[in-house]
């Protein structure tokens, strides 16, 4: 009895286990879907650690929505294998996503191969919203853009631009970002053109039209079908700002030039301030020496007592002299004021 337990649980293990490696009920719905794939193929999904869920059912709907392999590959016209599907599993691909943007690809008539849409998808790219935005344009809003006019007056610009996917080009082109930078660039480009701000108040579609005429899209993942206005406000005086900070500028040159003149001019006073003090220490000086040479006059003989007393009457003379034509000078300047 005991053996029979044994063997009877192993064959229910063993039977979860083949059916698992094998699942017989995707091979039935494959059959049933006109998908040829054999049970083998199923188990060395298993061992490849590939999904067969993912891969049988995305055969499945290929099949139903009448793709071909002539029609998603270049080579003859039969459908999708597996072996297809798995590699671009195992390189770390979206196999339903791949399927769904090739079947609406086909349903609005792009150009779409099963080679550009697993290089799109591998490329870390959403191949079927690029499906979707190549039959349903998209519409992207700018940030204000500010730009300023050839008579100083600042405007704001936005825009919004109406982009279609490029699937060419989703491999390798440039994103959104470089679009806006690329719309901004043209829009401050036309409003600096611009010789007064209100050319372009009165007609903001002349951004447009030489925006649209720069070919911005080359190079990029998007086509541009239009870019459009939406607003236009008048900023600040950008050219009157300037003037005033060229003007206070001015002004501080100026006001440093002349505190540079006036401490000139102060050293220059203080220099010959000095010079005069001085030329007065010299003859203070030469004066001290007088005493000391009439004294070396009086010890050589040179001069005498009589020569000495001579010379102070000249020098009382000379005193007497001078303050007289001093005193003749202020009752003269007193007589002209009375």
């Amino acid at each position: 009895m005991l053996p029979m337990l044994i063997f009877l649980f192993a064959g229910i293990i063993g039977l979860f286990v083949l059916l698992y490696f094998i699942p017989v009920n995707l091979w039935i719905t494959a059959q049933f879907s006109n998908v040829r794939v054999g049970l083998f193929e199923l188990m060395f999904m298993r061992i490849r650690k590939v999904p067969p869920s993912i891969i049988v059912n995305s055969l499945i709907t290929a099949t139903k929505a009448g793709l071909t392999l002539q029609e998603v590959v270049d080579g003859p016209n039969r459908p999708l294998k597996t072996q297809e599907l798995e590699t671009h599993y195992l390189a770390g691909g979206n196999v339903p996503q791949v399927i769904k943007a090739l079947i609406s690809a086909d349903k609005a008539n792009i150009n779409l191969t099963f080679k550009q849409a697993t290089a799109i998808d591998l490329a870390g790219r959403d191949v079927f919203e690029a499906v979707q935005i190549s039959v349903n344009p998209k519409v992207i809003n700018t940030p204000s853009v500010a730009a300023v006019a050839a008579d100083g007056i600042q405007l704001i610009a936005k825009a919004r631009v109406t982009v279609r996917a490029n699937i060419q080009q989703l491999v390798g082109g440039a994103g959104e970002d470089t679009i806006l930078a690329r719309v901004g660039e043209g829009i401050v480009t036309s409003i600096g053109s611009a010789n007064s701000h209100k050319d372009v108040l009165e007609n903001p579609d002349k951004i447009s039209k030489l925006v649209l005429q720069r070919g911005l899209d080359a190079g990029t993942a998007f086509e541009i079908l239009s870019i459009d206005i939406a607003d236009v406000d008048v900023g600040a005086n950008i050219g009157a700002k300037l003037q005033t900070d060229q003007a206070s500028a001015d002004l501080k040159v100026a006001e440093a030039k002349a505190e540079e003149r006036r401490a000139m001019a102060v050293a220059e006073e203080q220099e010959m301030v000095a010079k005069a003090q001085e030329a007065r220490a010299k003859v203070i000086l030469a004066e001290a020496e007088i005493p000391k040479a009439l004294a070396e006059a009086f010890r050589s003989g040179n001069l005498g007592v009589m020569d000495y007393y001579k010379f102070q009457n000249i020098q009382a003379d000379t005193d007497m002299r001078e303050s007289i034509a001093g005193t003749g000078k202020k009752s003269s300047g007193k007589k002209k004021d009375s």
